[in-house]
């Protein structure tokens, strides 16, 4: 049986209204869908920001090695801060703060 022009001007309209329906719902809660899309992006921003903090760090700790590689003023420097160490014939002060005594309450 042949379907008639009603049948198709009805059926046409609700095939193409129905493919809609399931476009939309793959979009809203399907696989991937705008939610995630979004905080995916959100992921990407936050780790683009710390790749950006971390290649600073990087680039700091470079500098120091090659600092320590290159002269001995580096590698002085580092053991004076670090582990407090003095050069012959140098005196070592300490300034020791005492705090201000505490106000007496009656």
């Amino acid at each position: 049986m042949k379907p008639s022009g009603l049948q198709l001007k009805f059926l046409l309209p609700l095939i193409l209204i129905l493919l809609l329906l399931l476009l939309q719902y793959q979009l809203w809660f399907g696989t991937g869908n705008i939610h995630d899309a979004t905080k995916l992006q959100q992921q990407v921003a936050a780790q683009q920001t710390q790749n950006v903090e971390l290649a600073k760090r990087n680039q700091e700790l470079a500098a120091q090695v090659r600092d320590l590689k290159q002269g001995r003023a580096a590698v002085e420097e580092q053991a004076r801060s670090d582990l407090g160490m003095i050069k012959q014939g140098e005196t070592f002060y300490q300034i020791v703060r005492i705090p201000p005594p505490a106000a007496a309450t009656h």
